[in-house]
């Protein structure tokens, strides 16, 4: 199975160094010294890892053969691609890899279905399950403990405890508009 790890950044110096955007939490392991590389575009790989090193907070490559700024700076944008096998599991009890939240089926504590992950995307702060529902539309759910409090692989669900209006604003509002003292808007025929 593949797995984008990184995406080429712009070239650093003029040695023939990149940046990356790391897409993993393995980079010591994904983008180690020596790491053989698929890309997207295939026909720019595949890329050999030379050296790495963190520089000012960011990740710095140099692959076999690129030795100028030039050659680097035509890396840029291309995704890093590693080979993983389909059944390894990352190091942590509670970290699980893309492909394996990927339609998984999402229900609620009470047993309510929400929809299927079809997406996961991974922000500076923290990531998200885009969940399909079953009238097509989506919903981003956090992917935080709180929130997402089973994830289940063997029955292919992942159980969440969302607070009000997270999934279904719509029912917060209903229910608001039933409650005491509520008021509703009134119709056009009420004002005639």
């Amino acid at each position: 199975m593949q797995l984008v790890v990184a995406r080429i950044g712009r070239a650093h110096g003029i040695k023939g160094e990149v940046t990356v955007e790391v897409r993993t939490d393995e980079p010591e392991l994904r983008l180690a010294p020596g790491a053989v590389l698929a890309t997207d575009p295939a026909s720019a790989g595949p890329l050999t890892i030379e050296t790495g090193r963190v520089h000012s907070g960011r990740l710095l490559l140099r692959f076999e053969g690129v030795r100028d700024r030039t050659a680097a700076e035509a890396l840029r944008n291309i995704l890093l691609i590693a080979e993983i096998d389909p059944e390894e599991l990352p190091e942590g009890e509670d970290e699980y890899y893309d492909h394996q939240l990927m339609d998984l089926d999402v229900v609620t504590t009470e047993g309510k279905e929400v929809g299927r992950i079809t997406e996961i995307s991974h922000l500076p702060s923290q990531d998200l399950l885009i969940v399909e529902r079953p009238d097509g539309t989506e919903v981003m759910i956090p992917f935080v403990g709180e929130i997402v409090t089973e994830i289940d692989l063997e029955e292919q669900r992942a159980v969440v405890d969302p607070p009000p209006g997270l999934i279904d604003d719509q029912d917060v509002r209903d229910e608001a508009a039933d409650g005491p003292g509520a008021s509703s808007r009134p119709s056009a025929e009420d004002e005639s």
